[in-house]
C-alpha cells in the first residue's frame, strides 16, 4: 500500500507542478507512515526526472521505513542530515520550487513537538506551493487547523476518501 501511495502523491505533484517549472521538489518527511508514503513518492519523482531533497529532522525506527531510505539514498536522491537547529532546512526551502508535506498523517495528536514545532512555521513562511498527504500537517483529523500551526496547502492528495474543505 505504501508503495502504491507513494506513487499516487508522485504523480499527484507532477501533474500539476511541472518538472520544467518546479523541478526541485523538498519532501518533508515525519517518522510514520505518513513520512514512508514521502520517501516513496521522493524516489518516483526522481524517476520522472524532478530533482527532490529529503528533510527528515526524525527519521522513522522501523526496517521498511530504513529500506525506504537505503532505495533514496541509492539514487543519490539527498537526504539533509537531522539538526537541532533549522539552518539546514532554510537552505533546502531556498533551493526548491515546491513541497511535498508527509510530515503527520491521521494519528497526529497536537501539540506539536520538536524538531517540527520549528519547521511548519518555516514551510508555511516558505511562500512556495505546498502538496499535502491525506491531511495537512498539524491538524486534527476531526477538527482541522484547530491550534493554528497546521500547514495550508495548494493540494491535497486524498488517499483514503474525499475530504471536505
Amino acid at each position: 500500500l505504501m508503495e502504491l501511495a507513494g506513487l499516487a502523491c508522485a504523480q499527484a505533484l507532477a501533474k500539476v507542478y511541472k518538472k520544467e517549472e518546479y523541478p526541485r521538489v523538498l519532501v518533508c518527511c515525519g517518522p510514520g507512515n505518513q513520512g514512508g508514503d514521502g520517501l516513496v513518492a521522493a524516489r518516483h519523482l526522481g524517476m520522472f526526472g524532478y530533482q527532490p531533497t529529503i528533510y527528515m529532522p526524525k527519521p522513522g525506527s522501523k526496517d521498511h521505513y530504513k529500506r525506504l531510505q537505503k532505495q533514496c539514498d541509492n539514487m543519490n536522491i539527498t537526504t539533509l542530515p537531522p539538526s537541532p537547529d533549522t539552518e539546514s532546512l532554510r537552505t533546502a526551502i531556498r533551493s526548491s520550487d515546491v513541497l511535498l508535506d508527509a510530515i503527520f498523517g491521521f494519528s497526529f495528536k497536537g501539540p506539536i513537538r520538536a524538531p517540527f514545532d520549528d519547521a511548519l512555521p518555516l514551510l508555511t513562511q516558505s511562500g512556495l506551493p505546498i502538496v499535502s498527504v491525506d491531511i495537512p500537517s498539524g491538524w486534527d483529523v476531526e477538527e482541522g487547523n484547530i491550534a493554528g500551526v497546521g500547514l495550508n496547502p495548494d493540494v491535497l492528495v486524498s488517499l483514503t476518501a474525499p475530504k471536505l474543505g
